[in-house]
């Protein structure tokens, strides 16, 4: 297998790469203690019941990137009736995968947290709460997926070895 080589760093010595799987578990894990002890701070029966609707937005925003995986990838590789991508429009896209992928982590980690919590508690508020906590569980991890597809989707495909060795005799005018 080879190794992936990362991008060289920009003028300012900074560089954009792939995200980082061990970034989006820490920042998980944050979450998920973050929540365990902000609701085992409190007492759990005075917090109103969970909603659906943060559950229904990552589910939504999850399905609406995963949309843009599959258009985006099709666009790049030129498949037969799509439009040529905007690069611009690609890089906007990298910015919002990204941007998705830490923020699903991070929901994933705080519903993770609060899941386990609701698990152990035996109360019938907790009961209630558990369906909600575990879809937007679900639908977060579905949101960091999605992400990471689109961001997967965005690259460059490698071009041929022989089209590369062609690049480089044009680039040395006057030798043949």
């Amino acid at each position: 297998m080879s190794q992936a080589k990362s991008p060289p760093p920009g003028p300012d010595g900074s560089r954009m790469g792939p995200t980082r799987i061990s970034t989006l578990v820490v920042a998980a894990l944050a979450a998920a203690a973050v929540a365990w002890l902000l609701i085992s701070a409190f007492y759990y029966s005075g917090i109103p019941r969970l909603p659906w609707l943060p559950v229904v937005t990552l589910a939504a925003l999850a399905v609406l990137e995963a949309y843009a995986a599959v258009n985006t990838r099709g666009r790049i590789d030129r498949k037969p009736g799509r439009d040529p991508v905007n690069p611009l429009l690609v890089a906007r896209f990298v910015v919002l995968a990204k941007a998705s992928a830490l923020a699903g982590s991070i929901f994933a980690g705080f519903y993770a947290g609060l899941s386990g919590w609701l698990f152990v508690e035996t109360t019938r508020a907790a009961t209630e709460d558990r369906p909600a906590a575990g879809g937007g569980l679900l639908a977060s991890l579905a949101l960091v997926g999605a992400a990471l597809w689109l961001e997967r989707s965005c690259r460059v495909p490698e071009r041929p070895d022989d089209e590369r060795e062609q690049d480089q005799r044009e680039s040395r005018p006057g030798q043949r």
